[in-house]
């Protein structure tokens, strides 16, 4: 399966899309303003600590207080177990704590930290307070596994620490592997000498650019190029690749075309609709997905589509599909925490189990920690998705103005009445000597049309004259009633 990686660069933010065979699968957008802080390492401040609640605020320089948790603290554990140290046997208000962002802040969330210091390579993951060497799950074949542990033990043997080999060190040469050990043994040793002399609250690490995460991160044997928009950028990555990355500086390309890159590749239309409620399915059918701060629904509905046998045939023709799709749209809307799905309720138990099995089948291209439990009594499935940044719609958009983040606005006539009852409240607190309403044009045409009469009713009952003025800046549900 190949795949391309699309590498767009402005001053302002630098956007990356991963396509395979020809859609896009992933979308990631770091902005200049707003950088991601996930891997990040800090000299923080332990500002307070929670006995109640086993947690502590951490302040590490941004905007709101960082959160630490016994758990996520490395003196709390021994031998990666946890043992029975309360937190505040373990912090002390006013002390420096190296610590590092696990997740970023969200929404009204400050970041979450860990004590327990993790530094990525392009092979491996450095873990310099334990000692065990791990291999990712995603290296399924035990030969290959056992190969690998038994390089690592050779080579770490007289090294601190332990390692966790990722995927992309799979059929990894001894010498990719050693190069690595390297570099990270090095990272390790800066940012010691660095916590010695920090300020308190201050960045001691910044992990890698989104560019340079492109490489060390989206990159497989399955990558047939790196396109990237921006010759600058592109030479920073080319010289990055040539010390660290050697056999994936051939299939970087600098992108000069007239036409913007993203335009070309479709990007922008996807963006586009992976930001819609709504997404058609090629049976008829549609998606809807709700994004809430608890929680994600996605509902499963046939549309107009019908089966060409019988209404079973269609509901699990448009459940297969569906499942399909939305295993890449949790990926590509990056959609995280838990995630409610509706399926078309289905009769047949063998029809369940296969649209279950193909919906956990396409999560596997899904790098992101996730766990898919089976359909409930209710039909629903539930699975959780780990959450580490906001997802493609809170990082582009904001809450509507005008309804509130509910999703609709009251109607005109709903706004007629409630003028209607704060004119009868101010004619009785105040007297003035008329009173003009401000509303949107839909609105004033009302009063204009079928709410003319009780109106005219009012302006009777308050002996007061009432006029009307359009303001065009008005959402449906903003009005204003001046005293003249």
């Amino acid at each position: 399966m190949s795949k391309e990686i699309l590498v767009n660069i402005t001053p302002q933010e630098t956007r990356v899309a991963v396509i395979e065979q020809g859609a896009v699968q992933e979308l990631h957008i770091e902005r200049a303003s707003s950088l991601g802080k996930v891997g990040n390492i800090y000299n923080g401040l332990v500002r307070r600590v929670l006995p109640g609640m086993q947690s502590a605020f951490i302040d590490i320089g941004l905007d709101r207080a960082a959160f630490l948790h016994v758990a996520d603290i490395w003196g709390a554990r021994q031998d990666g177990v946890a043992v029975d140290k309360p937190i505040e046997k373990l912090l002390h208000e006013g002390e420096d704590i190296l610590v590092q962002v696990i997740k970023d802040p969200i929404s009204s969330k400050g970041a979450r930290l860990s004590t327990q210091i993790s530094i990525a390579g392009r092979m491996l993951v450095y873990l310099p307070q334990e000692s065990n060497i791990g291999i990712s799950q995603r290296i399924e074949d035990e030969n290959e596994r056992e190969l690998l542990r038994e390089k690592m033990q050779v080579l770490t043997a007289d090294e601190k620490g332990g390692y966790i080999v990722r995927t992309m060190a799979e059929n990894a040469s001894e010498h990719d592997l050693q190069t690595d050990i390297k570099y990270l043994g090095k990272q390790w040793l800066n940012i010691q000498d660095q916590f010695l002399t920090a300020s308190s609250s201050a960045l001691i690490y910044q992990g890698l650019n989104l560019s340079y995460r492109a490489l060390r991160d989206f990159v497989t044997d399955d990558t047939v190029r790196i396109l990237v928009d921006s010759r600058e950028t592109f030479q920073r990555m080319a010289t990055f690749a040539d010390e660290y990355m050697a056999n994936v500086k051939g299939r970087l390309e600098h992108y000069a075309g007239e036409r913007p890159l993203f335009d070309l590749k479709g990007v922008e239309d996807e963006i586009e609709r992976s930001l819609a409620r709504r997404v058609n399915l090629k049976s008829g059918g549609y998606l809807i997905f709700d994004q809430t701060e608890a929680l994600t629904t996605v509902d499963v509905n046939t549309g107009g589509f019908v089966g060409i046998r019988n209404f079973d045939d269609t509901i699990f023709k448009t459940n297969l599909e569906a499942a399909q799709i939305i295993a890449r749209q949790l990926r590509l809307r990056n959609l995280g925490g838990i995630i409610i799905i509706d399926f078309i309720d289905m009769e047949n138990e063998e029809h369940r189990n296969s649209v279950l099995t193909e919906f956990k089948k396409t999560l596997l291209k899904d790098r992101t920690k996730m766990t898919v439990n089976g359909f409930t009594a209710l039909g629903l499935v539930e699975m959780t998705r780990k959450r580490t940044r906001e997802s493609l719609a809170h990082t582009l958009c904001e809450p509507c103005p005008t309804c509130q983040s509910r999703g609709e606005v009251r109607t005109a006539q709903t706004i007629c009445y409630e003028i209607l009852r704060e004119l009868l409240r101010e004619s009785r607190q105040f007297d003035p000597r008329e009173f003009r309403i401000l509303a949107s044009q839909q609105v004033i045409d009302l009063f204009l049309d079928e709410e003319s009469e009780r109106l005219t009713q009012l302006g009777d009952f308050i002996a007061k004259p009432i006029s009307l003025q359009v303001e065009t800046t008005y959402a449906q549900e903003h009005y204003d009633v001046i005293l003249m």
